[in-house]
């Protein structure tokens, strides 16, 4: 049997897979392929499903490609098997096989407790699901997620980022517990609870309670406490979907499940199996990769072949509420005589373990929390010999540690999603292939969940392989290289730039890059002529906009230092435009919920009062932050006020790869938090100390010091020169911190550069600096200087006097904020951005308390 009517139930990702292997190996088309789908929408990428509540649309997540050789039949549930007729049946009628393939998957279990079909109690399964709950949750506050782990996780995000204080109930004492251990479900917890979600370990939930409408408002716990809650999402685990194959009389696993051999055939020797409804050896996997490997053995078996199930690779990789967490092989320790080697460092919150055998030879799994970059090469060698000592591979990379791929055994997998070898990886690129997308296309690894893309950089660097710099498909030159071309050929346009050193239009890669590089050069207001098409969102209205499509105003307050009366101002422009007043951790003040065409009048009041923009919507500096200093403070010893101040006039509006913060320390106390910024001064009895590569982003580490004792002129003299280097040298939004990583020779060479001046460059790095604070002009006040320029500032274009009125706000402790629960704008075009006039609504939102009155997280 190699050929005829070939009927696939289910249209998920493992059925879609295996549809594809089929057709790549039947190029004769020897089966007609009918594919049966219960959804009424195509196979999609369901690992990403929550990337639908980041904006990301159904669209952007279909897997599907159209094949002239598949019969593709959408929203037709199968409802029957009949083996002796060899006939699947659906609501619209019969489908007769030679060969069937089962790829149902699997559905979410409920706990058997009361409330659960209550209004308000979702699962996290399908697109449709996710729908539903958006719609829900609406002006709603409160949200709970039955289950702690991998899917519950997903969903405690969902909810959050749909504006919902979150609880997360797990029966475990640990979050994730099938793959993480004790310690490590310690650090993701507190990872977790440092994003404001609520977790309750091991407590089970008893029951859903209902509020006065009917729709679920609380649940029950088994300790007797009680959360409330007006959304409920179950993700207490999956159950394979075998309900076809249970009625067809065909043998299931003990939990359940098709019952397969290795080659993923039931007993019945025209019916297959594949996925997470498939028992192989009466085992069910609930992962994509075993899928993806049962896929291609069937694909071979109804070719002729003899190919078998080469077992489940059960490592996973994923960034949860934002926290990198990886598991791969026994992570639990469970084999006889293993040790474990683990690494902790509560400072960066990051902990890792290796389980080895008992001769500390081969590596048998592992855990990691907070730092998954060695995930890549550690999952690799699970059954082979280390790559390196145990805790130079534990060791987070910003720490020289990290492991590396060309110490693995050719057979060691570099993809488990579809089984790529290292050695099917070097043959590619024995065979041509010169940079990622090309292994990509041929190899097919780093095509599914993507962990293992910094391994294939790794094989090409290895192999010798000089991989492109190129910005985008439009450039062949770096950001860097770019620079260079439009800095010393004089080039001050994006359609010069792209005639002459480019091709095509552009895209939303190279367009800002460029429009960065012409504002850093001094090309005048970015928003004239053809550089406002350049611009991202928030550069091109000069504000950020918010997740309502409201925009905030932050006017620059050097150093912090701030009269009465400016303040004055600042609390006159709230009041009278209703917006929301925020201080935040880097002493400025935003005010949220301006419209867009109130953004000018707002500016008008505020540029008057002596404020000019704060640039906090641009890559550029930000704030420089500092505390009292010597003026007031006991153990000051130098104004670090006047510093921070100085440093911030000098640098304001300047643009570069990414925003950049600096702070001013007056003493080692460090109150001004100088160690954690881009470029930090702190002060010593004789002058300052200069510290660089420092920040918050995702991966956050201290700055390192680069000179001692400096005068304030030398400071100043080495900021413009660190300045002004890595604004031309670093690559798109590449932070200080990655860009000195990144530089042959680290911190030693920069250091070589800019106080050596070993490469001749120092007085030109000055030169350049002293132009951009010679040329510095607010934007806020040459926006309102020209009428022509202000007619940009409206929410609808043939009505500039009305608000955008899909917008509402209620307060919360005594300020407006947006309604919850509406999705975040998707577009930044000027007929899209405006809001509502702020309302009160209250009553729909509490403040987050920990039991008593205002006491707040």
């Amino acid at each position: 049997m190699n050929g005829g009517r070939l009927v696939v139930v289910g249209n998920g990702m493992v059925g879609q897979r295996f549809v594809e292997a089929l057709r790549a190996r039947d190029t004769e088309q020897r089966w007609q392929v009918t594919v049966l789908g219960e959804e009424r929408r195509p196979a999609y990428d369901r690992v990403r499903l929550s990337a639908y509540f980041d904006g990301v649309s159904a669209e952007e997540l279909n897997l599907h490609t159209p094949d002239d050789g598949v019969e593709l039949r959408l929203g037709e549930a199968v409802t029957g098997l009949d083996r002796d007729r060899r006939v699947v049946t659906t609501a619209h009628g019969e489908y007769p096989y030679d060969a069937l393939v089962l790829a149902t998957g699997s559905y979410p279990f409920v706990p058997p407790v009361p409330g659960t079909d209550l209004p308000g109690v979702f699962v996290y399964r399908t697109l449709d699901d996710l729908a539903a709950i958006r719609a829900h949750a609406a002006g709603r506050r409160t949200g709970a997620v039955v289950g702690g782990g991998l899917l519950g996780l997903e969903a405690a995000n969902a909810l959050r980022l749909l504006g919902l204080a979150t609880h997360v109930v797990e029966f475990a004492p640990r979050l994730m517990p099938v793959q993480v251990d004790t310690a490590g479900g310690a650090m993701l917890r507190r990872y977790v609870e440092e994003l404001g979600v609520t977790t309750h370990l091991g407590v089970a939930t008893t029951a859903l309670r209902p509020g006065p409408d009917g729709t679920v408002r609380a649940l029950e716990l088994g300790d007797g406490t009680a959360v409330e809650a007006d959304v409920v999402v179950v993700a207490a685990g999956i159950r394979p979907r075998d309900e076809l194959a249970r009625a067809a009389g065909l043998d299931l696993g003990p939990r359940g499940g098709v019952l397969v051999d290795a080659g993923c055939r039931t007993a019945d020797e025209r019916i297959w199996a594949v996925g997470e409804c498939a028992a192989v050896d009466g085992v069910c996997h609930g992962l994509v990769a075993p899928g993806y490997a049962m896929a291609e053995v069937v694909a071979d078996r109804l070719l002729g072949g003899a190919a078998t199930f080469p077992g489940a690779d059960t490592a996973t990789k994923l960034k949860l509420l934002g926290v990198d967490v990886a598991s791969f092989g026994d992570a639990h320790g469970t084999t006889e005589g293993c040790l474990d080697v683990t690494f902790t460092d509560p400072a960066t919150r990051t902990y890792a373990k290796l389980v080895l055998s008992d001769d500390a030879r081969t590596l048998l799994g592992g855990v990691l929390v907070g730092d998954a970059t060695a995930y890549p090469t550690l999952r690799a060698s699970v059954g082979g010999p280390l790559p390196g000592p145990p805790l130079a591979l534990l060791a987070p990379a910003d720490a020289g540690g990290g492991a590396g791929a060309a110490a693995l055994p050719g057979t060691a997998q570099v993809c488990s999603c579809n089984a790529v070898t290292k050695d099917d990886v070097d043959a590619a690129i024995a065979g041509g292939c010169a940079d990622v997308p090309a292994l990509k296309a041929c190899t097919r690894a780093g095509t599914s969940c993507g962990s293992c893309v910094p391994m294939l950089k790794q094989l090409l660097d290895a192999a010798g392989v000089r991989q492109s710099t190129a910005l985008c498909e439009h450039f062949d030159a770096s950001r860097q290289e770019l620079f260079d071309i439009v800095r010393v050929r004089g080039i001050r346009t994006f359609s010069q730039l792209i005639a002459e050193h480019g091709r095509g239009r552009g895209c939303d890669i190279c367009k800002p890059v460029v429009a960065s590089i012409l504002a850093s050069l001094g090309s005048g207001y970015v928003l004239d002529g053809e550089q406002a098409s350049l611009q991202d969102t928030n550069d091109h209205f000069l504000a950020n906009l918010q997740r309502d499509g409201t925009y905030s105003v932050v006017p620059r307050i050097p150093g912090g230092e701030v009269s009465p009366e400016k303040l004055i101002v600042i609390g006159e422009v709230a009041r009278d435009f209703n917006l929301y007043t925020k201080i935040t951790g880097g002493q400025r003040i935003d005010l949220f919920g301006a419209r867009v065409e109130q953004l000018p009048l707002i500016w008008r009041r505020l540029v008057d009062a002596g404020f000019e923009s704060g640039h906090a919507y641009g890559k550029a500096l930000r704030t420089v932050k500092s505390c009292v200093g010597d003026t007031w403070c006991r153990y000051g010893v130098q104004d670090s006020v006047g510093l921070a101040v100085a440093l911030e006039l000098r640098y304001r509006g300047l643009r570069a790869p990414h925003k950049l913060k600096s702070a001013v320390s007056g003493c080692a106390r460090e109150c001004a938090e100088a160690r954690s910024k881009d470029f930090g001064v702190i002060a010593t009895e004789t002058g300052w100390n200069l510290y660089v590569g420092g920040n918050g982003g995702f991966r956050p580490r201290h700055a390192e010091l680069f000179a001692t004792d400096l005068s304030t002129q030398e400071l100043i003299s080495l900021v413009d020169r660190f300045l002004m280097y890595y604004v031309r040298t670093a690559d798109r939004l590449q932070r200080t911190s990655a860009w000195i990583e990144a530089m042959d020779g680290g911190l030693d060479h920069l250091r070589a550069v800019l106080v050596e001046d070993s490469l001749g460059l120092c007085a030109e790095l000055e030169a350049a600096m002293a132009r951009h604070v010679g040329s510095y002009s607010d934007e806020w006040r040459d926006t309102l200087d020209d009428p022509e320029r202000l007619r940009r500032f409206t929410s609808f274009v043939n009505a500039p006097d009305v608000p955008d009125p899909s917008i509402s706000f209620e307060v919360v402790r005594g300020q407006p904020v947006p309604v919850r629960g509406g999705p975040p704008p998707t577009t930044a075009g000027p007929g899209t951005a405006g809001a509502g006039e702020p309302a009160a609504v209250g009553g729909r939102r509490q403040p987050v308390t920990l039991g008593m009155p205002e006491v707040r997280r």
